[in-house]
């Protein structure tokens, strides 16, 4: 693919991440300056906030994670790697953001009440966990980290799969018993997961195959 179409390609992928937040941000200022008329956040605003900067957060993520296993379909797909950094970001903006709602808006900015919140309430837990693996990950994302932490840089980076699963955690205890919203989500995670030791195991069995052809024979 050509520089130009990358670049092409990268103003469409900004604005599809930009999209949710955009949106959410004109329906809370809608909400706000039209108190009288139909909320455009719901009853609840501030849980469909918390919902929708979550989910967003998790999808990108998901969807920076799959880069790996679809360009190795074909040669031809390389030129995705050129966009998981900026998905990366992305999703670590939008969990920030799903973060501060959460300390604005829930605890107040009130450190007993987080304290008291993180010792009784599993699911921040799982979710502020994932939030603090996926720092490091976009403060080590320039080019100069890279250089800096050398083959160390892809071993750490690789606490994204974690943070990945401890979101699906995340979304899976803070939704009521029965409810089965997030199984799609963890199916397509779970897909990603598993891909990489089915390439494992197809690469070494096409290396023995080669092996083998190459081999004397007796």
């Amino acid at each position: 693919m050509s520089n130009r179409a990358i670049v092409a390609l990268k103003v469409l992928v900004h604005l599809a991440c930009l999209a949710p937040f955009l949106v959410l941000a004109w329906h809370t200022w809608h909400d706000l300056r039209h108190p009288d008329a139909v909320a455009l956040l719901g009853p609840d605003p501030t849980a469909a906030l918390q919902h929708a900067t979550g989910f967003a957060a998790l999808r990108i993520l998901i969807i920076s994670l799959a880069i790996t296993p679809v360009r190795r379909l074909s040669k031809s797909l390389g030129w995705l790697v050129r966009f998981r950094r900026m998905l990366g970001l992305y999703a670590f903006f939008y969990a920030s953001v799903h973060l501060l709602i959460y300390l604005k808006l829930y605890a107040n900015l009130d450190w007993p009440t987080l304290l008291n919140d993180l010792s009784r309430r599993r699911y921040i837990i799982a979710g502020f966990s994932a939030w603090l693996l996926l720092l490091p990950l976009a403060l080590t994302s320039t080019k100069w980290s890279i250089r800096k932490l050398g083959k160390h840089w892809q071993t750490l980076h690789r606490l994204v799969y974690v943070a990945a699963i401890l979101g699906i955690v995340h979304y899976w205890w803070i939704v009521k018993t029965g409810v089965r919203d997030p199984t799609k989500i963890t199916i397509v995670l779970a897909i990603i997961l598993l891909a990489r030791p089915a390439w494992s195991f197809v690469d070494a069995r096409r290396r023995q195959r080669r092996m083998a052809e190459v081999s004397p024979t007796r």
